[in-house]
């Protein structure tokens, strides 16, 4: 009898508790939008809203790179691209293994970016580019490749020296190893930067020789920096540059002497005002000394001088002229003269270059030929004006002055 009552008691309790609890399950069910005819469209829009606001915070900007992740054996100019669709590029920034940049500029439209100047070879790069859609929402891309290696390079062997001060004729002259095909590529690869700051342009004697200069004579105290950046430059086909250095020099002070072959003096100027006046003998008839503006591109206490090296036979072997300055490619000098003494001031008596008295081993200090080696340097100007030859050349030597400004920089 006992168990019955409990027995039923216990069931009919188990029913009302059931109820309830599956009663609040539907409500909470109803309250989370789950079901219900009533907010059927603001349960399913409550969802999808959701996903489209997940979706709306993507960007619509596609970042496309090229070369792609991961290429090899890369060409160093033309092959880097970054460009956006359905955006606007508002960041790209590429660098080598070390860190350093490379310039470049993105489109006005925003669509793409490239380079600025030509890309290193053997050098792995990363690129990473950041666009915006309409919306503002930003995307952004990485990749990284490797650039050739050559089987074929040039140098270029240039003057002045880096950390050498110099005249104020002296230009920014490099030669090539190989000819180049490609003379604005390279060209494009060397700045020039001066201090203060100076209109600089460079001209091609040949393919393989660029001389850089200002209009007029550098100003004294001009501080000139050249970058190389041939490393990577494609100067002839499947021939490519090898350097990346820079280079600086100082302009010192300003002399320019300048010898008239008639009166036989060569006056030493500074700062455009008399300095000192020397006597001198230039070269004899038939054998004149060219006219124009020279450089100082060598200075030799003692040298050789052999006639059969400029064309001049047997005429002459002299094993130990003193104090040589070199003028011209060809052979012209300005130097010391122990042997024509009567001659200084009076006559013309060389094969073409500018003698000036000195003693034999140019012990002599107080020589004329010693007193002016000893206030030169690489870069003074000797300018020779009344002589019977034509203006020299302007690629034979740095004398490139003698040609005008128009002409240099076509």
């Amino acid at each position: 009898m006992n168990g019955r009552p409990i027995s039923g008691a216990s069931v009919g309790g188990g029913k009302g508790l059931l109820a309830l609890i599956l009663g609040a399950l539907l409500l909470a069910v109803t309250a989370c939008g789950g079901g219900g005819t009533g907010s059927g469209s603001g349960a399913g829009g409550g969802k999808g809203k959701d996903a489209d606001t997940a979706q709306s915070k993507q960007s619509e900007a596609v970042v496309s790179i090229t070369p792609k992740d991961g290429a090899k054996s890369v060409d160093t100019s033309g092959a880097l691209k970054v460009t956006a669709a359905q955006g606007k590029l508002t960041e790209v920034e590429v660098k080598d293994g070390e860190g350093r940049r490379v310039d470049g500029e993105i489109s006005g439209d925003g669509a793409t970016w490239t380079p600025s100047t030509h890309l290193a070879a053997a050098t792995k790069y990363t690129v990473h580019a950041v666009a915006k859609d309409s919306e503002g929402r930003t995307a952004a891309e990485d990749a990284g490749f490797t650039t050739l290696t050559p089987k074929n390079t040039f140098i270029g062997t240039f003057t002045p020296e880096d950390g050498s001060k110099v005249g104020v004729g002296m230009p920014f002259s490099i030669r090539f190893s190989r000819g180049i095909t490609s003379p604005d590529d390279v060209e494009k690869a060397i700045r020039i930067r001066t201090e203060p700051a100076v209109d600089v342009e460079g001209h091609w004697f040949g393919n393989d020789r660029l001389d850089f200069r200002p209009e007029k004579y550098w100003k004294p105290g001009t501080k000139v920096t050249v970058d190389l950046n041939l490393d990577g430059v494609e100067g002839r086909p499947g021939v490519y540059g090898e350097q990346d250095k820079t280079i600086d020099f100082t302009i010192g002070r300003n002399q320019v002497s300048v010898v008239d072959a008639k009166k036989l003096t060569m006056k030493v100027m500074r700062d455009g005002k008399v300095f000192k006046t020397i006597p001198v003998t230039t070269g004899k008839p038939g054998m004149e000394t060219w006219n124009g503006q020279m450089v100082i591109s060598e200075m030799l206490t003692v040298t050789r001088m052999n006639g059969e090296t400029v064309g001049y036979g047997g005429e002459y072997d002299i094993k130990d002229v003193p104090h040589a300055i070199r003028l011209t490619t060809s052979g012209t000098f300005l130097h010391g003269n122990y042997w024509a003494s009567g001659a200084f001031g009076n006559y013309n008596a060389s094969h073409g270059c500018i003698g000036l008295r000195d003693v034999r081993g140019g012990w002599d200090k107080k020589a004329p030929a010693a007193w002016f080696f000893n206030h030169s340097m690489i870069g003074d100007v000797v300018i020779v004006k009344n002589s019977e030859d034509r203006i020299v050349d302007p690629d034979n030597g740095l004398n490139g002055w003698n040609m005008s400004w128009e002409k240099w920089k076509k």
